[in-house]
């Protein structure tokens, strides 16, 4: 699934900025490390798509943190909604090839 074009440009401002790093223990910067991550799998959140389509990635920091990730796009800039470590069940999803 083609969502995101390069460069990668995210959005952070007071109603997102700090919020995964308290609630989850997730910085911003290994956020935006998972965009990169070769392996990354990327889903559509149809359950919670209301009036903007969200989406959810799986994938790995540089220091080998799994993450999950919901965003969405706006303005052409990645708008991050939660940041979390991944479950065993999802740890088995990312890893399928």
């Amino acid at each position: 699934m083609k969502v995101l074009s390069e460069p990668i440009r995210f959005e952070w401002d007071r109603g997102n900025v700090d919020k995964n790093l308290i609630k989850h223990k997730v910085t911003n910067s290994e956020i935006e490390e998972v965009f990169y991550d070769r392996h990354k799998k990327i889903f559509k959140d149809t359950i919670h798509s209301g009036n903007e389509k969200r989406l959810r990635i799986l994938g790995k920091t540089k220091h080998d943190r799994l993450l999950f990730i919901v965003f969405t796009i706006r303005n052409q800039r990645v708008r991050i909604i939660s940041a979390r470590d991944l479950n065993r069940k999802e740890v088995s999803l990312y890893e399928k090839n």
